[in-house]
């Protein structure tokens, strides 16, 4: 679902946005989603440090790892004997 923005900007700033967005053949709509898409990712959500500590912490904890086609025989093993009589 798409939401409305509404930004307020004085004349001159709006002017020099059109011209740009004109420049680069394209609505200042486009060129304002483009921006913000740019933003967004040069200003992730969640401090990469903490991203970081996160997968560091994960990667101290053992799991049970094997070969993909190991580990579905071993699970339709388990599917089968939970069904049995």
């Amino acid at each position: 679902m798409s939401k409305r923005l509404q930004v307020l900007l004085d004349e001159p700033e709006m002017r020099e946005i059109r011209r740009i967005a004109k420049s680069q053949k394209m609505t200042v709509a486009e060129w304002v989603r483009q921006v913000l898409r740019v933003a967004r990712r040069e200003h992730p959500a969640v401090d990469p440090g903490k991203k970081l500590a996160i997968v560091r912490t994960a990667a101290r904890h053992s799991f049970p790892t094997a070969e993909i086609d190991q580990m579905l025989a071993e699970i339709q093993r388990g599917y089968l004997r939970s069904v049995e009589p």
